[in-house]
This record gives C-alpha cells, sequence and structure tokens, in this order.
C-alpha cells in the first residue's frame, strides 16, 4: 500500500544531487550503464566552487557535483561520510515561504547558501532557494519555488534584484 504524504507544499522532486569526486568518470558510468549522453555538458560554477554535469533520468533532473577545490563542499561532504552519493533532493514547491514556515513549525532551522551566504529564500538562476540545517536520513533538503516565465526573463535581464 503506498502512503501519500500529505505536505500540500511540495509539488516534486526538483532535482537530486550527488556528491562526486569526478564528475567526468562519474558521468561515464551514467552513461555506460544508463544511457546517458556521454556528450552532457559539465558546467563550472566558479562562485560555488563546483563543477555539475546535469541530466535527465526517468523524468527526474540529476546533479553530478564535484568540487573543484579540496575542502569544498562537496569534496568535504565525501571525506566526511568516507564516499561519494546522494548529497541533497531538492523539492519544488509552490510557496517557498509556506514549505519554510512549515519546517520551521516542524523544529527545522535554516542553513546557508554555501554559494550565495545568504540564510532562507533567496534568488538563484531557476527559482528561490532555500536549505534547511537538517537532514533526512543522511540527505540534505534544499525547497525551490520555480521561477514563472515572466520571473525568469526578469532574472535573466538583471539577476537577484530584479526578480
Amino acid at each position: 500500500m503506498t502512503v501519500k504524504s500529505d505536505n500540500p507544499n511540495v509539488k516534486r522532486i526538483q532535482h537530486m544531487a550527488f556528491a562526486v569526486r569526478d564528475a567526468e568518470v562519474t558521468l561515464k558510468q551514467y552513461s555506460k550503464f544508463l544511457q546517458v549522453p556521454e556528450d552532457t555538458e559539465i558546467t563550472l560554477f566558479p562562485k560555488s566552487g563546483n563543477k555539475v554535469a546535469i541530466f535527465f533520468l526517468g523524468g527526474t533532473e540529476y546533479q553530478l557535483c564535484q568540487s573543484t577545490e579540496e575542502g569544498g563542499r562537496f569534496d568535504a561532504w565525501i571525506k566526511e561520510r568516507g564516499g561519494e552519493g546522494l548529497h541533497h533532493i531538492c523539492y519544488e514547491v509552490d510557496n517557498i515561504d509556506s514549505a519554510l514556515a512549515h519546517a520551521q513549525v516542524q523544529g527545522a532551522s535554516l542553513r546557508e547558501c554555501k554559494a550565495c551566504k545568504k540564510t532562507g529564500s533567496h534568488a538563484h538562476p531557476e527559482g528561490w532557494v532555500a536549505f534547511l540545517d537538517n537532514d533526512a536520513g543522511g540527505i540534505e533538503i534544499e525547497f525551490m519555488q520555480v521561477y514563472t516565465p515572466e520571473q525568469l526573463k526578469a532574472w535573466e535581464d538583471g539577476g537577484a534584484e530584479a526578480v
């Protein structure tokens, strides 16, 4: 019997991010075993000190995240846990403020975004994001309220200040 969550805030999984030592090597394994395109772009994000391969598999966005410096966010996570693995799940929500309020009523606290140095809901390229300082089974929790087409255009035209 499948039990459905009654949390009205969560729409779907927006992405799953995996901490990896080497994005190129891991991407080759996904390509070999799961037919992910081997020419999937690996994007460098200097602000957050990561390079990331992003692809869709079974309708879900996967992110293979590699720190570009020793001690970076994903490198530290791998060293702390002794291996690569699922780092966080980003849940798309209709209203990020409502989702955060619900989580905080349940005892959650907010964590600073490592890339932006902001705590709580703030603008990112795809939408407003926020991270909990709590995890579920060792998996970090992120919320994202995806931009409307108009908000996305405003972001693309002027960045966070325009949204």
